[in-house]
């Protein structure tokens, strides 16, 4: 099957996904400045999760460079990554209007876990799918990063029980390590390019 497809559905949900959660952010009442400061904990939360979901558009459009095809089970298994980016706008929302409080944030983390997953669970259906010596499957390997930041997010939300906060560093901790955009891909093009 052709990948055409499921990148301009995925690139379309994502783009809802990013809209919703602006649509969710409220105008203060009131023309001051220091009518902003009880949205602040909104406009955070936002931030963060406008982070997240540029994150995955960006490593999807990457390892959407390297897949030559599709199959059932690849369609399959990037629904199951938007269902759980889909649930972003609503662990945003959540967690900022509670000004960070402990079981909003360990959904947040929960939503962020359980999307970390099922990314991993679609690169490696596709690496099977084109085979172990395949541009995918050099470049993506053990994945090191991914198995890490899915880590912090496991410590993070257990950190959450004790005190929100170190949650909340958890999830900044693992924006920051994917916000510098993953090299491997662009090195594997690269590769190919020059062979």
């Amino acid at each position: 099957m052709n990948k055409n497809r499921l990148e301009a559905f995925s690139d379309g949900v994502l783009a809802i996904i990013i809209t919703i959660m602006v649509l969710e952010l409220k105008v203060p009442h009131g023309s001051s400045v220091a009518a902003l400061i009880p949205l602040i904990p909104v406009l955070m939360s936002y931030l963060l999760s406008f982070i997240y979901v540029g994150i995955y558009w960006n490593n999807h459009h990457h390892m959407m460079m390297l897949v030559k095809k599709v199959n059932g089970k690849a369609l399959w298994a990037n629904l199951h990554l938007l269902f759980w980016l889909s649930l972003f706008p609503f662990a945003t929302a959540w967690m900022g209007e509670n000004h960070y409080e402990s079981w909003p944030v360990i959904i947040y983390g929960f939503v962020a876990l359980m999307a970390s997953i099922a990314y991993f669970i679609l690169e490696r259906i596709l690496v099977k799918l084109h085979g172990p010596d395949s541009a995918i499957a050099h470049a993506y390997g053990a994945d090191i990063k991914g198995k890490i930041s899915t880590v912090i997010y496991i410590l993070a939300i257990a950190g959450s029980f004790i005190s929100s906060w170190i949650g909340v560093a958890g999830y900044i901790l693992v924006a920051v390590v994917w916000f510098i955009p993953d090299t491997r891909v662009e090195k594997t093009l690269q590769k190919q390019e020059l062979e």
